[in-house]
């Protein structure tokens, strides 16, 4: 089985996601993750729906907007904004809702959380994919920013989304966290960082992270989930933007070609 390699319309940013769907159609990706964003398109099905036949591509993901960036995008419920993503997925024909944990200080939301995904993916047959994160950090200080905690391994969930860069700011162990999680891991997003304690999103092969193993691993493993591209090419003119997201689908489709006879995870 092939997997799939899409882009998520957050590595366009700032530019639209009519220009993250025409980009991916370009270079010749196999799917688009939409990130919900302040981007209208990113909340209107019938757009995204649009834009998916228009270009050929469709819609593996739904980003929800829990972004700290995204906090009043949909209102400021946060299970509005999850029922909201679980909608639109439905609504575009995408399988998957990637999810942050909680805040810490939306004790709340944090309470019923593990529950509430469960409770909600089993209504909507939508896969709701909890991400990793990583503690904040500054030169002189920890904090722990999120309920019931930023790595996903010892958690309930039945979904997780693993991010490359995040493993890189958490300073976790990438492939043990994919072998941990085996079945579980359902979403890749795709990225590299070198461990500051920025989460900086760089092309895959450009950091510290094992991103060629763990791609190699999930190929020779059989595994049915989708990999998104999620790199920061914020600061990139259009041109280095599209070298760059060449580059990383190039390294995605070269460490994807199985080494051995695939098994089930």
């Amino acid at each position: 089985m092939t997997i799939r390699v899409g882009l998520s319309t957050s590595s366009c940013y700032p530019d639209t996601a009519a220009t993250a769907f025409a980009t991916a159609a370009r270079l010749g990706y196999d799917a688009v993750e939409v990130m919900v964003w302040t981007d209208p398109v990113t909340q209107e099905a019938g757009a995204i729906r649009a834009l998916s036949q228009l270009h050929g591509l469709p819609v593996v993901s739904v980003h929800a907007p829990t972004l700290l960036l995204t906090q009043r995008v949909w209102g400021t419920d946060p299970w509005g904004k999850v029922d909201r993503s679980i909608e639109l997925a439905l609504e575009v024909g995408a399988r998957t809702v990637v999810l942050h944990p909680p805040f810490r200080w939306q004790r709340e939301y944090a309470a019923g959380f593990v529950d509430g995904v469960a409770e909600r993916e089993r209504a909507s047959g939508i896969r709701l994919a909890v991400e990793n994160m990583y503690p904040w950090r500054t030169a002189r200080r920890e904090v722990m920013a999120y309920l019931p905690h930023w790595d996903p391994v010892g958690q309930a969930y039945e979904h997780v989304t693993l991010d490359l860069s995040h493993t890189a700011t958490a300073g976790s162990d990438a492939l043990e966290m994919t072998t941990a999680l085996g079945p579980r891991l359902t979403h890749l997003h795709l990225a590299d960082g070198l461990g500051s304690f920025k989460d900086e999103h760089l092309v895959p092969g450009r950091g510290s992270q094992p991103c060629a193993a763990v791609l190699e691993h999930l190929a020779d493993s059989g595994w049915e989930g989708d990999v998104v591209v999620e790199v920061s090419t914020r600061k990139a003119g259009r041109d280095q933007r599209e070298v760059d997201l060449a580059a990383a689908l190039a390294f995605a489709r070269l460490a994807l070609v199985p080494t051995r006879g695939a098994s089930r995870i």
